[in-house]
């Protein structure tokens, strides 16, 4: 299920925290070592300047820092990932579905199951999402949920 309402503007309304800072820098602290060391081996056999080689360093920082805040919620353990949730959302099969199969949603080809005692589903036939179990999306067809509600 998709964050609604007051879920949804929490998760928008949600900042970095010094956690969250700080576990991307711990992170980011051993390609920096390797960068420093892959430029001192290459500034040995090649004669760079010291300069050239702390401004490529500072330049990966920079680049690193600028790019923490389009990434910052994957390191954040209490971000609601429940966003990205297909649950609800529908598609259409690109195979017949006897159990399972291959279903296009919002653009993208997921692996399908069907959910426990629905019917078949033919291929181009419109489903929706019941579930998601890991990268495995569960589904039933879009006319049987009407007709479920019916």
């Amino acid at each position: 299920m998709r964050p609604t309402g007051h879920h949804l503007e929490a998760a928008e309304k949600r900042k970095w925290t010094a956690q969250v800072l700080g576990k991307y820098w711990l992170l980011q602290l051993p390609e920096v070592a390797l960068l420093v060391i892959i430029l001192l081996l290459i500034q040995q056999w090649f004669a760079i300047p010291t300069w050239v080689v702390w401004s490529v360093v500072a330049l990966w920082v920079a680049k690193d820092a600028a790019l923490y805040p389009f990434v910052w919620r994957s390191f954040d353990p209490d971000y609601p990932a429940m966003s990205h949730s297909l649950d609800g959302e529908h598609g259409v099969a690109t195979e017949r579905l006897d159990r399972s199969g291959y279903v296009r949603v919002r653009g993208e080809l997921w692996r399908a199951e069907l959910a426990h005692g629905a019917r078949a589903v033919d291929k181009d036939e419109r489903v929706q999402v019941q579930e998601m179990r890991g990268l495995t999306i569960i589904v039933v067809a879009v006319s049987e949920v009407r007709e479920r509600w019916n």
